[in-house]
């Protein structure tokens, strides 16, 4: 297979259309307030080596979740930040030793449940003050984030409940994420994970989500919030039920 500029079984057109594709999903990711991240997965699981397939999204994702808080700063609610990042450094040192045991099927279960719990009984997501809530969502995040990649819809939720208006839920859900991809790329590089021949591809994927993260804050400037709240709550529905359905799949109860 071709390789463009250095990146392995990478060619020109296939980097051409991750890139538009990261921009694609920091739009969605902005405007629907979840599943950027997500989709660009799914996407870059078709293409790339599944050895460098999580690391690279990672540090796209880190990228995204930078830049999206650079542009939308001022709407992040920073009540949320440090007891968040006392909480994930908590879950990142606590590892996964819990969690081993535990079958990937009834782990999905657990977290679809869960979301759909949160998503359609908001009051939940409020229970206890708001820096002891976002501590444990930050401990819960980083500890199951190494497993499932839905980091980022375990949150959302609590977010969601917290958030006056949909900027400070796309903005904070940008700042928390960010430093949840930087625990976990540092857990790669621990592990020995190197994607230094993909740097082309990543420097490209986190400009082109930069373009698509202020295309989607000025189209979240202009929708309403009414909407907002509607489409993500359908979404992560959505969501809630793939975990589910993803968990009956795996513990034999479909074909």
């Amino acid at each position: 297979m071709d390789s463009f500029l250095g990146v392995p079984d990478i060619g020109a057109w296939m980097f051409a259309g991750l890139s538009l594709a990261s921009a694609a999903t920091a739009f969605i990711g902005v405007v629907t307030g979840a599943a950027g991240g997500l989709i660009l997965l799914a996407l870059m699981a078709n293409v790339m080596h599944p050895e460098a397939l999580l690391a690279v999204h990672t540090v796209v994702q880190l990228g995204q979740g930078f830049t999206r808080t650079f542009v939308m700063w001022k709407f992040v609610m920073r009540d949320t930040v440090l007891p968040f990042i006392i909480g994930a450094a908590v879950g990142a040192l606590a590892g996964a030793q819990i969690l081993v045991a535990l079958p990937m099927a009834a782990l999905q279960m657990i977290l679809g449940v869960f979301i759909l719990i949160v998503t359609w009984l908001p009051r939940l997501g409020r229970i206890g003050g708001l820096r002891n809530r976002f501590a444990v969502v930050g401990f819960m995040a980083t500890f199951v984030g190494v497993f499932v990649s839905a980091t980022g819809t375990l949150i959302a939720p609590f977010i969601a409940a917290a958030a006056p208006d949909r900027r400070n839920h796309a903005a904070t859900l940008g700042a928390l994420m960010t430093f949840t991809h930087t625990l976990k790329l540092i857990a790669f590089s621990v592990a020995g994970m190197t994607v230094g021949a993909y740097a082309p591809l990543m420097v490209a994927m986190v400009l082109t989500g930069a373009v698509g993260n202020w295309a989607g804050f000025k189209a979240l400037e202009r929708m309403p919030e009414a909407r907002f709240r509607l489409v993500f709550q359908v979404l992560l529905t959505v969501l809630g039920l793939r975990l589910l359905w993803m968990a009956l799949r795996g513990a034999g109860l479909f074909g």
